[in-house]
């Protein structure tokens, strides 16, 4: 899906500080509604997961949910842009790539 957006690192870092005001350790403010913007910042929010470890749903929303109120959103566009995986009866969640 990457290669479906093209963006300079200067792009990049205008749009992650556009949209976590307090760091990239923090909150969002608002989750984007144009995709290439949503895609950048799900590549950030991704960063704060282990690649090696299975979530359970619970888990993924409890994590999401320090970034943003929408943690439902922000799991589904991780899932729907293949940042992310789940199991087919949804109890497992991991990390693509």
């Amino acid at each position: 899906m990457a290669e479906a957006f093209t963006f300079s690192v200067a792009e990049r870092e205008k749009i992650v500080k556009n949209y976590f005001k307090q760091g990239i350790n923090g909150p969002l403010d608002v989750f984007p509604s144009k995709d290439k913007r949503k895609y950048i910042v799900a590549s950030e929010i991704i960063k704060r997961f282990d690649r090696d470890k299975r979530y359970t749903e619970k888990e993924i929303n409890d994590l999401l949910r320090t970034i943003h109120p929408d943690f439902a959103t922000i799991r589904r566009f991780l899932i729907d842009y293949r940042f992310m995986n789940r199991s087919d009866d949804g109890r497992q969640y991991w990390i693509e790539g």
